[in-house]
């Protein structure tokens, strides 16, 4: 500032003076030269600083250089903006004032005046600027404002470096207000030219008088005012107490991370006061701690927010000072849980549409491990790699990486990586980003004039270019020819051009360009771009063209030859479109290089290369020059004259179809020029004669025609035909058709159940037509000839019938039509055989077969089933195989179609080995079925079931019902009866005994009867216990009408008269009447009985020879189905029981699958409307004695139809079906019977 202050005083004087003789008037013959010259000047950096120069030279141009650099006459100094010329020119004064002088200002300056008439060039002396730059800041080692902890007694280094300035500054220390006098400073080159920095070092030792004192270092220059100061505070230690840390009431050193941990560390004794420490892993921590004087006690409290890689550090504290000898430490190991302090997102989240953004997500080390889950918007995305590292302080780093498709849709959704863990189950850690997905705009166009519209001069054109969408928000640019248009135009554009601004309306984009047109707007191609978008329009003006003119290269041609024809049109504005063709068929034309025309017309020209062929002999070649917006097009043609040899032509008939003993036409079509001069046909190397034959001739046109046509004429006819540029032929091909025949044909075709298979037919015929193969089912009901679920397939001489899932119904005859429209159509018949697992016949759950078990008499059981293939019949007696080896057992096996019987015969049977239960099991390639048939003893018979009303009149009620099993016995019906309110019962035997339905007549109009059926043989009869073996019914009036029955199960007893009725007083006085004469006829009756009984027995004693025969017929597939009678079966409750004897058994061929309907719940077959014929068990034949004795055993009961619903009622067990057997026997004295007919107890 004293520099400053000298510096200024002579300036100011001077420029007084100056200021002051500049102000008289100069004469003008004063003489040129200066009358104020510069001088030296120093000033501060950022002061302003003027350098004065008064010239007596009018006229003369007056300017300043800078170090040797003229600085130019213009008083702004343009070069310069902090320079320019002060005081009036006029005067001349030209005084060089500079504004907040910098560095760059130090230089020497010198003032020139130019020649001039008045005399030659003046320049002053050079004098110089100088910049005083003070120094900004010291640097203090250790850092300034600090507290510096020393020992007493100790050397230390203390270093001062100062800031640039100019000059070099001065550095001193003071230490605790004493100058420092051992001192080693050095000047340095600064960061700039012309300027300076200073290092002082001082050599400092502290005492204890300096603790709380000031260690100063002060920097002084002649630009500061005052001298610059930095400090530090000198503290100077002395020995501590050993420390104690007082642990807050925790398990020792187990915190977690984000706790506010405060521990207290107590150090006693010391002087001056110990200086307390607080170290982690060894390294200090930034702690405060305060001193009781009084008891020279220093306490330190950590205060410390615990952070994750405190995990595993060793907190300790350290008492000691400057006159301790050693450190003295207690320390404590902390554990910590912490989360992970961070997630970072790696990877660019913005990305263009349907581009994949890869990102990485990484979490800071946490303890213990996080999982990481992405997050888009709401929706959860799955990451592409999951992985855990080791991480700091013990912990574990969680890395998950993200690969995806980004839409358009999820443009500003937030993309979101969560941290989570059961340990942070409070606490959410999550990294969001913004997803930015940059898109082009969606649609950009241009509305104006229609391109192609026809514009004059001067008319105004309005240009809009719209763009909807963008991100980020498209740039429209307008671009003429290539080159952008900018406003405003450069004078010499003729017209004025309005380029509107960018403008936005909701998603959509839009700028304007108005513009009048003119010349050099012709055929201008205006363009608008978006980014990779742009959309373009075209401003014309047209002119028709006027002539058109081709040229040829040659005129005669022949096949394989080059000609270019040119087609030149004259000058057009727009140009005119050239385009040639041939006979209609555009060709591809090579435009050549047009000449200038005037008005920015131009002219057009196209040439052509055409390769000759004989296709284009007379073809004419037309050049069309269209105006577009005139609509006029000028045309010329070139006719083409091509020589070459003969060709047949495309309409050549190459096959000729002719039915066998027809006629046949074999067409020429052909072309040449010159035209042919003969026609020659050959066949199969023989030239037939041109003059014609038998069955041939050749036409004037080249043609062969043909007579009774057989199928050695079918084959290739060749034709050659000539002219005098060369010869050609060709093979025509005569096809004879005739009549289909079949050659192949499997018969039978078969298949598995439910499998697929074909039918394949083969025929030879011509010709093979796609649809000549047709299929019928032969059937006598149209129902069993429909085809709908088979496919119909053929190729070439092959058709096949292919049948899906086969079922059994499909089995049977099918015929394969052919018929290619030939006569007649060709037939043949070939059968289906499905075949299918064995179906054993078990209608009921339990068959019963009778015999007596005194190992005298024979047993046969008759197992029958269906199946194809060929069915095994296997045997077993209570679960274990039958040995068919034993002389006891015989089994007899017939084979019918898909019927297949076994008859097993038991010789002696007795009850105590044979009373069992026999299955029979039915086995081929395809599965296996069986059934059980339980060998018992002969016994009365079982009630009869489902007693029903049939028919009803006033007089008399029609019954029908189903028989129970017979015992093994011949068994007769009786119906017991009663009239309610009259006492006593009737009763009426069913005749014939066999019957199952019965007409019980003698009733009386409008009575209510209860009527029961009950079954007998001779070992007993059923019983009345069965509810299935009664009915009440009430007959009709005689007003009413006669009809179906309405009837009821008997309720109450209806009330009655209480006299005596007639009809009981009746019947009472019969009684005694017949009563007197029953026991006369009692035992002639029972004598009778024995000697019928024993008669049929010794018929059956004939069974041995009945077997054969019955063999015999049934290999000749004899069935009489009215011969079957009832079967020893027994039936379970409500189930309909299926019987029949073996007494003259003749099997006969069952109705197909498709005529019966199976009992549900019987077999495993995908059909609901099948079932076996008739009686399904065979009853086995007994042999009794004496003979004579009874008669017939089984009298045949004709059977209807099986009843196909079987109720679910489970069957008795089997273990006391026949526990009563010996009670049955009631009715007669126990040694009444023979020994044969008693059978043993089961």
């Amino acid at each position: 500032m004293a520099l400053r202050t000298r510096t200024r005083a002579p300036l100011l004087l001077l420029g007084l003076l100056t200021t002051g003789l500049a102000q008289l008037p100069l004469p003008a013959s004063a003489p040129r030269g200066f009358w104020a010259l510069p001088e030296n000047l120093t000033v501060v950096e950022g002061a302003a600083a003027e350098l004065r120069c008064g010239v007596s030279a009018p006229g003369s141009a007056v300017q300043w250089a800078k170090d040797g650099l003229l600085l130019g006459p213009d008083p702004r100094i343009p070069s310069f903006p902090r320079y320019r010329l002060e005081g009036d020119p006029d005067r001349g004064e030209f005084h060089l004032h500079i504004e907040a002088c910098d560095l760059s200002d130090d230089a020497e300056y010198e003032c020139q005046v130019g020649r001039s008439e008045t005399g030659p060039e003046l320049v002053s002396p050079r004098v110089i600027l100088t910049i005083l730059v003070p120094p900004k800041v010291l640097q203090l080692t250790p850092e300034a404002g600090s507290t510096v902890t020393w020992v007493a007694g100790q050397e230390y280094v203390v270093s001062c470096v100062s800031g640039d300035a100019k000059p070099a500054p001065d550095i001193t220390f003071l230490q605790s207000g004493q100058t420092i006098s051992d001192i080693s400073a050095n000047v340095n080159v600064g960061s700039q030219e012309k300027l300076f920095t200073t290092e002082a070092t001082a050599r400092v030792t502290p005492q204890s008088s300096d603790n709380g004192q000031l260690l100063i270092c002060e920097g002084s220059s002649p630009a500061l005012d005052t001298p610059i100061r930095v400090s530090v505070t000198m503290n100077v230690l002395f020995p501590p107490g050993p420390p104690v840390i007082e642990w807050p009431g925790l398990d020792e050193g187990h915190v977690r991370a984000g706790q506010n941990l405060e521990l207290l560390c107590v150090a006693r004794g010391g002087n001056p006061p110990a200086t307390l420490q607080w170290l982690k892993n060894g390294q200090p921590m930034s702690t405060a701690w305060g001193t009781e004087h009084a008891e020279a006690v220093a306490r330190s409290m950590l205060v410390m927010i615990v952070r994750p890689e405190d995990h595993g550090a060793r907190l300790s504290c350290e008492a000691h000072n400057s006159v301790s000898t050693g450190i003295q430490e207690r320390g404590v190991t902390l554990q910590v849980t912490f989360p992970p302090s961070a997630i970072t997102i790696l990877g660019s989240a913005s990305q263009s549409e349907n581009k994949n953004v890869t990102l990485s997500c990484i979490t800071k080390s946490s303890r213990p491990r996080v999982l990481l889950r992405w997050w888009l918007g709401w929706r959860q995305l799955l990451p592409t790699e999951d992985m855990v590292m080791d991480g700091l302080h013990g912990g574990h780093i969680s890395m998950s990486n993200l690969t995806f498709l980004v839409r358009r849709e999820d443009n500003g959704l937030t993309l979101t990586c969560e941290a989570f863990s059961e340990a942070f189950t409070k606490e959410t850690f999550k990294k969001s980003l913004t997803l930015n997905v940059k898109y082009p705009a969606q649609k950009l166009w241009i509305e104006g004039p229609p391109e192609g519209q026809r514009l004059r001069a001067g008319t105004r054109v309005r240009l809009v270019c719209l763009a909807i969408g963008g991100n980020p928000d498209p740039s429209l640019t307008w671009f003429k020819d290539s080159r952008a248009v900018t406003e405003p135009r450069p004078p010499q554009e003729p017209r004025r051009v309005q380029l509107g601004s960018l403008e936005k309306s909701g998603s959509t984009f839009s700028r304007e360009l108005v513009l009048i047109t003119g010349p050099s707007d012709n055929q201008a191609k205006f363009t608008c771009k978006a980014g990779q978008l742009s959309a373009s329009t075209q401003l014309v003006v047209q002119f028709p063209p006027t002539n058109v003119t081709i040229l040829a290269n040659a005129s005669a041609l022949r096949p394989g030859d080059a000609l270019n024809l040119t087609c030149v049109s004259v000058s057009s504005n727009p140009p005119v479109n050239l385009s040639w063709d041939k006979e209609g068929e555009r060709l591809e034309s090579v435009a050549i290089p047009p000449r200038s025309a005037p008005f920015k017309g131009s002219a057009a020209a196209r040439s052509v290369l055409l390769r000759m062929s004989s296709r284009d002999h007379g073809h004419r070649v037309t050049c069309r020059a269209h105006s577009t917006e005139l609509q006029e097009t000028m045309s010329a043609f070139y006719r083409l004259n091509v020589l070459y040899p003969p060709e047949f032509l495309g309409e050549q008939v190459l096959v000729v179809t002719a039915v066998e003993q027809g006629e046949a036409l074999l067409p020429v079509s052909v072309s040449a020029n010159p035209a042919p001069e003969a026609f020659n046909w050959t066949f199969r190397g023989y030239r037939l004669s041109p003059a014609g034959g038998p069955r041939h001739r050749i036409l004037s046109g080249g043609a062969l025609q043909l007579w009774n046509v057989t199928r050695a004429d079918d084959g290739l006819y060749q034709l050659h035909c000539q002219n005098s540029e060369g010869t050609a032929e060709a093979l025509v091909r005569l096809d004879v058709h005739y009549a289909p025949i079949i050659r192949v044909l499997q018969d039978p075709t078969e298949v598995n159940i439910g499998g697929s298979v074909d039918i394949v037919c083969t025929v030879d015929a011509n010709p093979i037509l796609p649809g000549m193969f047709s299929w019928e089912r032969l059937g006598e009901e149209e129902e069993d000839q429909s085809l709908d679920d088979m496919e119909k397939m053929s190729k070439g001489s092959t058709g096949r019938l292919r049948i899906h899932h086969a079922k059994l119904a499909q089995a049977g005859a099918y015929q394969c039509i052919v018929d290619n429209g030939v006569a007649p159509p060709a037939r043949g018949l070939v059968r289906l055989v499905v075949r299918f697992a064995p179906q054993v016949e078990h209608p009921t759950p339990l068959t019963k077969v009778a015999a007596a078990g005194d190992s005298t008499s024979s047993a046969t059981l008759h197992c029958r089933a269906r199946g194809v293939p060929n069915i095994v019949f296997t045997w077993t007696k209570n679960g274990v195989a039958l040995d068919l080896q034993d002389p006891r057992y015989t089994e007899h096996t017939y084979h019918q179609g898909v019927v297949h019987s076994s008859l097993l015969t038991i010789a002696n049977v007795s009850a105590a080995q044979d009373y069992a239960l026999f299955t029979c099991t039915a086995t081929n390639p395809l599965g296996s079925d069986h059934t059980n048939i339980q060998l018992v003893s002969i016994s009365r018979p079982d009630p009869p079931t489902g007693l029903k009303v049939m028919s009803m009149t006033p007089y008399s009620v029609g019954l029908e019902w189903k028989p129970g099993f017979d015992g093994g016995l011949p068994q007769r019906f009786q119906i017991r009866y009663e009239a309610l309110g009259t006492p006593g019962f009737l009763y009426m035997d069913v005749l014939p005994p066999q019957a199952t339905t019965f007409t019980l007549t003698g009733l009386q109009p409008s009575t209510r009867y209860r009527v029961w059926l009950l079954a007998s043989n001779a070992l007993g009869d059923s019983g009345l216990m069965d509810k299935g073996s009664q009915i009440s019914v009430t007959t009709p009036g005689l007003d009413q009408p006669s009809g179906a029955p309405d009837y009821q199960l008997p309720t109450e007893q209806p009330e009655g008269h209480s006299g005596l009725p007639l009809l009981p007083v009746l019947f009472a006085v019969g009684g005694l009447l017949v009563l007197s004469n029953i026991f006369c006829v009692g035992g002639f009756l029972w004598q009778r009985r024995l000697r019928h009984l024993a008669e049929g027995i010794s018929e059956k004693t004939e069974a041995g020879s009945e077997e054969d025969r019955v063999r015999n017929e049934y290999e000749d597939s004899q069935w009489t189905g009215g011969q079957d009678t009832r079967s020893s079966t027994v039936s379970t409750t409500d189930v309909e029981p299926y019987y029949h004897s073996m007494k003259d058994f003749r099997p006969q061929l069952p109705p197909t699958l498709e005529e019966v309907s199976y009992p549900q719940g019987l077999t495993h077959i995908e059909e609901e409307d099948m079932a076996f014929p008739g009686h399904l068990y065979d009853e086995v034949e007994k042999l009794y004695a004496p003979s004579g004795a009874w008669g017939p055993l089984y009298d045949e009961v004709p059977m209807g139809p099986c009843d196909p619903c079987w109720p679910e009622e489970t069957y008795e067990d089997t273990r006391g079906i026949y526990d009563q057997v010996a009670g049955d026997f009631d009715p007669m004295e126990p040694d009444s019977l023979p020994f044969e007919l008693r059978g043993h107890l089961v």
